[in-house]
């Protein structure tokens, strides 16, 4: 498959705005941020946000080498992308204690070892290494709460 830089750079573009957009899309209010940051913090919700930090800081750097002309690290960026989005949502599902959080933890899981593998495969970039990290410790905490 030949990808040329313009649609490499659109689509980049296209999942950095989408994550962007997700993520200013979740509701803050004082309950939500209590049950994140508060003595009580849920480590389903942490795990999370860590997988969603860290796959931002891997995003933003695999579009760095794709700058440069480097797009070795494509099918890492659309894993970590799908892991982000899947994230967000496990977060939201977590703090509201949703009925759905079993399911969804399950579907969390799987994306979030999938990413881990491909990270993996560029583990000698920190920021994919972190991710890959961050991705096993959350898939680790979704295994606690999976239907």
């Amino acid at each position: 498959m030949i990808v040329n830089r313009r649609e490499l750079f659109v689509t980049a573009g296209a999942v950095l705005a989408a994550g962007t957009a997700m993520a200013a899309d979740m509701p803050m209010d004082h309950d939500h941020m209590h049950m994140m940051h508060g003595s009580g913090a849920n480590p389903l919700i942490d795990a999370a946000s860590n997988c969603v930090k860290a796959g931002q800081a891997c995003t933003a750097h695999c579009l760095s080498l794709f700058l440069s002309g480097d797009v070795s690290t494509a099918a890492c960026v659309k894993s970590v992308d799908e892991a982000q989005a899947i994230c967000v949502a496990l977060q939201k599902l977590a703090a509201a204690g949703s009925s759905q959080l079993p399911a969804m933890a399950k579907i969390a899981h799987a994306s979030c070892q999938a990413c881990e593998t491909e990270c993996r495969k560029h583990e000698q970039h920190a920021e994919c290494k972190a991710c890959a990290d961050a991705c096993k410790a959350c898939a680790e905490e979704c295994r606690k709460v999976m239907g």
